[in-house]
């Protein structure tokens, strides 16, 4: 098992920069990739980002690539997802996930099933 902590949401203004982290703990998890997803209202999970715990090498959405830095700092056992200037659109729950390298490897990463862990989630709210 491993158990997956957010944090770091609330609400931001449009303009504002945001840090959200992931707390990972359990069993070893240097074979998998950790991910951020987010979902909307009335909206289905999106993929923002992914990294390889065992060398930090990043994958994103090509769709949001750009907007999103992903990092990790491996001897807290922590993740970040990183944004500057907020939109009003970037108002969601973000999730952070944890899916074998196996399973999601070859172009996977953006399918919410082939992950197996997930955290309880934290809310992003931007409003002016």
């Amino acid at each position: 098992q491993i158990q997956l902590v957010e944090s770091g949401g609330g609400s931001v203004q449009p303009g504002d920069s945001l840090r959200l982290s992931c707390t990972a703990s359990g069993r070893p998890f240097s074979t998998y990739y950790l991910s951020w997803f987010r979902q909307a209202p009335g909206k289905g999970r999106e993929f923002i980002a992914a990294i390889r715990w065992s060398d930090g090498n990043p994958v994103y959405n090509n769709f949001l690539k750009g907007r999103f830095t992903i990092s990790r700092d491996n001897g807290k056992n922590t993740m970040f997802l990183q944004k500057n200037n907020v939109e009003p659109e970037d108002a969601a729950v973000y999730y952070c996930a944890a899916a074998n390298i196996a399973y999601v490897s070859g172009g996977y990463y953006n399918n919410p099933s082939r992950y197996a862990y997930w955290g309880q989630g934290t809310q992003v709210t931007v409003s002016s």
